[in-house]
């Protein structure tokens, strides 16, 4: 295959993340597949705790069998903000030793950390950059409770946020919403794709092979009603709030089973769904591997995507959401959320919900029980998940695009 370009993808994340494993490295095999060449450069938590020399090797073959050149270098987490600025500084020079010896045409930065990584790069090599927005950072720290908002932490990232607009060669955001409060005037005449979090259909090819009540059988799950969640729990993913809803549903339908897919600690969601009257007879918290997570999720009936929805959330496009439609689940979701109000209403996909509270869980439950009489609610969420987030036909489609524009510049 001819080379056509040769890129460096800067995440602040590990490796073996979920994140780093879901979106990030089908995205960099996208664009091998178009002739661009990789590398990758993340930074590891607890490196050499976590990381035996064998490990490196392996994952080093591993990628490099896929095409992607990986470098790795230690994240630090304290004190906070030196940590950051040191990491910030010390991936900038490797960044631009990578970019020099391997002729990188791209610098990608992933978020704004990598994107600041990026730009200090750019600055010493004059190498491309995009900005690969994946939120609004300053804010979800706000949001989150851990920074104040107008302190000093917020004003630093946001003024950061600004120079990396300025300076940026392309930029990709992840919803409509986020495109427009970013970009109110344009810009300037720089490519910009939006590109949510997409899902490869090929993943969940065996799971919708399969007939589902024989899945069901084989987990148990025969004869109940599966309310599922997938995903992190805690901070913005609203574990209270999770068992409360499965639990105004099992108000309604007795039949109602508590499903939770976690890649995290399920103790807190075990806790609360007790609390809620769940027994070990009508809920389960699993800690999944990715490639269970087709299986567990062909065999449910509705799904629920709850957060708070702040400003920050406008920007943020849930891989949950594309998952669950990729298997034809309706969901249960919070309004406000990136692009999910408009999509969920026009599709008739789901129901979305105003508030987080008891009453409103139930109204929402009653009313994606009403959907699930359409025959064809199945194939509307299967649509919808091909229409608007597809590896293939959405995600590589639009960051080969982008990386034309930003070449072709």
């Amino acid at each position: 295959m001819t080379i056509r370009a040769r890129a460096l993808y800067i995440c602040y994340f590990g490796l073996r993340e979920p994140l780093v494993q879901s979106q990030v490295l089908p995205y960099l095999r996208e664009l091998i597949a178009d002739g661009v060449e990789m590398s990758l450069l993340t930074f590891e938590p607890d490196l050499k705790q976590d990381w035996s020399d064998p490990e490196i090797a392996e994952w080093r073959g591993r990628l490099r069998n896929e095409g992607i050149d990986w470098h790795l270098m230690p994240y630090h987490k304290w004190p906070s903000l030196p940590a950051t600025l040191f990491d910030i500084l010390a991936g900038a020079l490797r960044a631009a030793s990578i970019a020099r010896r391997q002729k990188i045409d791209v610098l990608h930065g992933r978020s704004q950390i990598g994107a600041a990584i990026g730009a200090v790069a750019k600055l010493l090599t004059g190498t491309r950059l995009i900005f690969d927005i994946r939120g609004l950072l300053a804010e979800e720290y706000v949001d989150s409770g851990n920074w104040r908002k107008g302190g000093v932490l917020y004003r630093l990232t946001k003024a950061a946020e600004r120079a990396l607009l300025r300076t940026s060669d392309g930029f990709v955001v992840v919803t409509e919403r986020a495109r427009d409060l970013l970009f109110p005037r344009g810009t300037a005449g720089r490519p910009l794709e939006v590109i949510p979090c997409c899902v490869d259909p090929a993943r969940f090819a065996g799971a919708m092979q399969r007939d589902r009540e024989e899945i069901r059988v084989e987990l148990g799950l025969s004869g109940r009603l599966v309310v599922t969640y997938l995903g992190a729990l805690g901070g913005y993913y609203l574990t209270h709030e999770t068992a409360e809803a499965m639990a105004a549903a099992r108000d309604i339908d007795p039949l109602v089973y508590a499903l939770v897919l976690t890649q995290g600690s399920g103790a807190r969601i075990a806790s609360e769904l007790t609390r809620h009257g769940f027994t070990h007879d009508d809920c389960r918290v699993i800690r999944v591997e990715p490639e269970e997570v087709p299986k567990y999720l062909r065999a449910a009936d509705v799904a629920l995507s709850l957060r708070r929805s702040p400003f920050a959330r406008s920007s943020m496009s849930p891989t949950k959401f594309a998952e669950y439609l990729t298997v034809g689940l309706p969901v249960i979701a919070s309004a406000g959320i990136g692009d999910l109000d408009q999509q969920i209403e026009e599709s008739r996909t789901g129901v979305l919900v105003e508030r987080l509270d008891r009453e409103s869980y139930a109204v929402a439950f009653r009313a994606v029980q009403e959907l699930r009489r359409d025959p064809g609610l199945e194939e509307r969420c299967r649509r919808l998940a091909r229409e608007r987030y597809d590896l293939h036909t959405v995600g590589g489609l639009r960051y080969r695009r982008l990386y034309d524009a930003v070449l072709g510049a």
